[in-house]
């Protein structure tokens, strides 16, 4: 939501215009917001440490830090730890684990309702009642302490006002004690500096083109002097040449390109868009599709809506609409 400040854009944090793109300020900030607006900011994997430690260095460390996230012991593992600590054989705990329904969430209460040969094994079989039960009793407990991905605090003053601090046997750098939830509680603001390794890939791919261009003796190639229009890019996108590209390279993505045959950023941008479950099981994508290539009939729910909905065929795809309808 970032994206939608002028400001952001001028101070270079962000480099999409937000007018050319027709971004909302609003999205980032209004008055009806309940929580704090935020840039979700990515680095190159290899800078993102350098990142942490520059805010380190500039804040105070006694003032930064990153947060602590907590495994807890889920249906599969549990029950996997408890038949090792009972010291039953491997293939009889496996079995038991391999029962239980691959889905988020899980539980093994659950598990206990979904899957018949598991419950007709607990109700049977001593052993495995035994182990179920005690699982039942440790499932859901933390297991083991870890560092979150990408959020870091950045205190007023100490840390240690805030919050206790943790750090892992052997390590060096701290962590909070209260998971991303409770530091906001505690009055602290969480940011994320996350790594991202496409950032990367592409910092490779433009120092390996510009020193064949220095050898050259051409001019050195920058990412924002590329044009978003290139023929031979929006042919190859046509052909689901994608792998390894940025959130276009799953089986299902390349499906959905093959069908809508991108020729412009802006479809490019609706492909993200589109390829979400509730677009995807709601028949929107089709109307998008049908209606992008002729097959369907362009409509509006209401005639005042056609300067809003009409980059995206009558079809209310992004949530700039939703705002702007409202």
């Amino acid at each position: 939501s970032g994206a939608g400040s002028l400001v952001a854009w001028s101070l270079l944090i962000t480099d999409l215009d937000p007018l050319r793109f027709d971004l909302l300020f609003e999205r980032f900030l209004n008055p009806e917001r309940v929580s704090m607006p935020d840039f979700d900011i990515d680095f190159c994997m290899e800078g993102r440490d350098r990142v942490i430690d520059y805010v380190a260095q500039r804040y105070g460390r006694d003032q930064v830090c990153q947060i602590i996230t907590f495994g807890s012991m889920a249906a599969k593992a549990v029950v996997r730890d408890v038949g090792r600590v009972l010291g039953h054989p491997y293939g009889f705990v496996d079995r038991i684990a391999k029962l239980i329904p691959f889905e988020l969430g899980i539980t093994l209460d659950k598990a206990l309702e979904q899957e018949p040969e598991l419950g007709r094994l607990y109700r049977e079989d001593e052993a495995v009642q035994v182990l179920i039960d005690l699982a039942r009793a440790l499932e859901g407990v933390a297991r083991n302490a870890g560092k979150h991905a990408g959020g870091v605090v950045i205190a007023p003053s100490e840390l240690t006002d805030f919050t206790p601090l943790y750090c892992e046997a052997g390590g060096e750098n701290l962590v909070t004690q209260f998971d991303k939830d409770d530091v906001e509680a505690a009055g602290l603001v969480k940011f994320d500096f996350l790594g991202l390794r496409t950032l990367t890939i592409l910092d490779w791919a433009v120092a390996a083109i510009n020193h064949e261009r220095n050898a050259r003796g051409e001019t050195p190639l920058t990412l924002d002097a590329l044009p978003l229009d290139d023929a031979a890019t929006f042919a190859l996108l046509k052909r689901c040449e994608t792998t390894a590209v940025f959130q276009l390279e799953s089986r299902g993505m390349k499906d959905l390109i093959k069908r809508l045959q991108p020729d412009c950023f802006e479809d490019i941008v609706a492909l993200v868009a589109l390829f979400r479950p509730g677009p995807l099981q709601s028949g929107m994508v089709d109307d998008f599709i049908n209606r992008k290539h002729g097959r369907a009939k362009v409509d509006y729910p209401h005639p005042a809506l056609e300067p809003i909905l009409k980059p995206t065929y009558g079809v209310i795809l992004y949530q700039e609409q939703v705002m702007q309808i409202a």
